[in-house]
């Protein structure tokens, strides 16, 4: 049974169900019936037309829950308009399910918590940890989204900014998280950015591919996480670098500056660094202070902070992480580094630990604690 076959054509099934007239919730319950099914049956007897056999079924899924809904009798005639037997067009639906999630009844927040829920494949746990918010809140945002979009026709598109969000949080999750979802993500914005001229769909596609271009640099051999102050710089993906510069520079020469050509601008002098030592911190301090005009983000202000920590030494960058809630995830690791840097080694390690304890995942969990571990055996020696 190939799972990764089932998980690609999802957004294509579900598009066609919408399409077709069935509201969102609906849509989604059968196509995940059809896909149990197809657990089921596809091991002892496959499809020779995957695509079709999952339409197919997830329709006739959905005309059952039409059948047994009393109040939603009226749907039952669209059983004449169930797909025709045949192959069906190989045609990707994705980035159009993106935007037809971002429906305009929806606020921005809750069409993206429910695209990466039902596109993007991501748990209600990342979703939450993307927004800084406890998991029962974001399922209960999730519900609501759902209950608000029940029984809506999706025949208006919602509009770019919120799918550059969905897009922007899937990557992030594929970059830094368990699943893998970066390359999906520049796939569509690259998409994206072939269909509408917007400056900021290019800062968005220069900012991943930065990120993604030093992405081999980022682990060790045996998985461990490495800082990007110790990466090899040798195993960063040069091509990438050039083209995500190249993009940005043009998306800037529009003097139409938002937060995804911010944020790559950033990633763009990091990269242009040939060592960490040659990084423009004071330059990066100034695009961080664009992007906190644009864009009054908690994480933003604690990178700035690291930012003013290299640029102006780490008694500043304690001064400035003082003003800041000490219950952003990442803080305490931030605060450990800074005493480091300050000589304050004791300090340091007991925040390590700390941090460590409050890791977001398994790779940076380990990072921290050798660290405590590195700083403990300097004290003893």
């Amino acid at each position: 049974m190939d799972e990764a076959l089932l998980r690609s054509l999802t957004p294509s099934v579900l598009t066609i169900l919408v399409r077709r007239g069935a509201d969102f919730a609906a849509a989604e319950d059968a196509v995940q019936d059809a896909l149990i099914e197809a657990l089921r049956v596809w091991p002892a007897d496959p499809p020779r037309d995957a695509k079709g056999w999952l339409v197919t079924a997830a329709w006739r899924k959905f005309l059952d829950q039409v059948r047994a809904d009393s109040a939603r009798r009226r749907r039952e005639d669209l059983v004449d308009e169930e797909p025709a037997p045949g192959p069906m067009p190989d045609v990707d639906d994705t980035l159009q399910l993106y935007f037809l999630c971002a429906h305009p009844s929806l606020t921005p927040s809750s069409a993206v918590a429910l695209t990466l829920r039902a596109v993007g494949g991501l748990t209600t746990r990342q979703i939450a940890e993307a927004y800084l918010v406890p998991e029962a809140t974001m399922a209960q945002r999730i519900s609501r989204a759902k209950r608000t979009v029940s029984g809506v026709r999706f025949d208006q598109p919602g509009d770019v900014a919120t799918v550059l969000r969905v897009l922007y949080l899937v990557f992030n999750e594929g970059y830094s998280g368990d699943v893998d979802l970066s390359a999906e993500a520049i796939r569509l914005t690259r998409q994206l950015a072939g269909m509408i001229d917007h400056p900021e769909v290019a800062g968005l596609l220069a900012l991943m591919l930065l990120h993604h271009a030093r992405r081999a640099g980022r682990t060790a051999p045996d998985g461990s996480l490495v800082p990007l102050a110790e990466q090899d710089r040798s195993r960063w993906d040069t091509a990438a670098i050039a083209e995500g510069i190249g993009i940005l520079q043009a998306a800037l020469a529009r003097d139409r500056l938002g937060e995804f050509q911010a944020q790559a601008a950033i990633a763009a002098l990091h990269a242009d660094a040939l060592t960490a030592e040659e990084t423009d911190w004071v330059q990066i301090v100034e695009w961080y202070d664009e992007l906190l005009r644009l864009t009054d983000n908690p994480v933003v202000r604690l990178n700035r902070v690291v930012a003013v920590g290299e640029a102006d030494g780490p008694r500043a960058g304690l001064a400035a992480l003082a003003a800041l809630d000490d219950s952003l995830p990442r803080h305490t690791a931030v605060a450990a580094y800074l005493h480091e840097r300050d000589g304050d080694p004791e300090t340091a390690a007991l925040l390590y630990s700390e941090a460590a304890r409050k890791a977001p995942n398994l790779a940076e969990r380990d990072y921290l604690t050798r660290q405590a571990a590195r700083l403990n055996a300097d004290r003893r020696r």
